[in-house]
């Protein structure tokens, strides 16, 4: 659809407003793509797709899904209250202080310093962390310690050892997959994962699902870790993109894990899926490098209950607008944005 009164400037990290509300709501009820709406009030793709995500009711039985104005603003006001700060590193900055005073002038452990402060009572509660936070402050590089300075972190192996037992296939394998896809020249190549917080049944869980080309990130918070979360979360994606989504989505690769299950299901809509080997994470090394920024966010063990959906979606526009060498300092949502513009304006 083409629009003259688009408008290229985006507004970046900017709220919507309840005009931008009610004038999605309108456009939807004409018939404009999502794509189309973006362009108009000159906003990215995903901010868009995300407020439709948040304001979309369903009437007649669930049968018809409607956006409206008044819901996305209902449900941004209620996700508003609930939010709160998750590293309170400038509360606590004295503590910090003596951590490190004392990690590197008389070799104290990290749990010592913890330890001792409390039994003396140098701190109270909320101007001081406890040593699993402390911890995760040294992995996300927030203190002036780093990992390697602590020896016997690196010497332990966490993980138990266990026997493995081979997993089954769920369909094509990476090896059927064309050469082109490895070549990353062609966009709409996709690499699916999903991520977890604390291993407790029937807790959230985030897909995340990253382009091979521009390295564009699209994290969602699923309700659990089914094959049928992902099913209902990869297909609302997929129809967001209307009657061009076999240009944005032309293959997807997974693993063979058990929310997977399912995957081969989307091959009807035309897209391509492929799985890789039993226990080779490295065959779709872009989500796994991916999935390792999103824990610079949401640290391993940390349950994603903690986190509104509107959080996930917030950390997946902060990595997508990180300029990378790799793309020639361009960030994967301008590149995305550009493969957008093709895709579209050539109809």
């Amino acid at each position: 659809m083409d629009n003259s009164n688009c408008n290229t400037e985006h507004k970046k990290f900017q709220h919507i407003t309840s005009e931008e509300r009610h004038e999605i709501e309108v456009r939807l009820k004409d018939g404009w793509s999502i794509y189309a709406i973006a362009k108009h009030l000159g906003r990215p793709y995903n901010t868009i797709r995300n407020e439709v995500e948040r304001g979309t009711v369903y009437l007649y039985n669930g049968k018809v899904a409607r956006y409206k104005a008044d819901k996305g603003k209902e449900v941004y006001l209620e996700r508003r209250k609930n939010s709160r700060r998750n590293i309170n590193c400038l509360e606590v900055v004295g503590f910090l202080q003596y951590v490190e005073k004392k990690f590197r002038e008389e070799g104290w452990s990290l749990d010592a310093c913890v330890g001792y402060a409390k039994a003396n009572h140098l701190y109270t509660d909320k101007q001081m962390v406890c040593t699993k936070t402390l911890y995760n402050y040294v992995d996300l590089g927030l203190l002036n310690i780093k990992n390697i300075d602590l020896p016997e972190k690196l010497k332990r192996n966490t993980k138990g050892n266990r026997i493995r037992e081979n997993k089954r296939n769920l369909g094509n394998s990476i090896e059927m997959r064309p050469d082109d896809v490895d070549t990353r020249e062609e966009f709409g190549h996709w690499e699916i994962d999903s991520v977890i917080g604390r291993k407790t049944e029937g807790e959230s869980q985030v897909m995340t699902i990253v382009e091979r080309k521009h390295r564009e990130s699209i994290w969602l918070k699923i309700r659990d870790h089914s094959a049928e979360a992902i099913d209902e979360a990869l297909s609302g994606l997929i129809e967001q993109f209307g009657d061009k989504y076999n240009e944005v989505f032309k293959s997807i690769t997974g693993d063979n894990g058990s929310e997977f299950a399912n995957l081969s299901q989307v091959e009807s809509k035309g897209i391509s899926v492929y799985f890789t080997h039993p226990y080779s994470s490295y065959e779709k090394g872009t989500n796994e490098c991916h999935n390792k920024m999103l824990r610079r966010f949401i640290p391993k063990g940390k349950s994603i209950d903690d986190y509104s959906a509107d959080d996930i979606l917030f950390f997946a526009d902060k990595i997508n607008n990180l300029p990378r060498k790799i793309l020639g300092y361009h960030t994967p949502e301008e590149l995305f944005e550009q493969e957008l513009d093709r895709i579209y304006r050539a109809a």
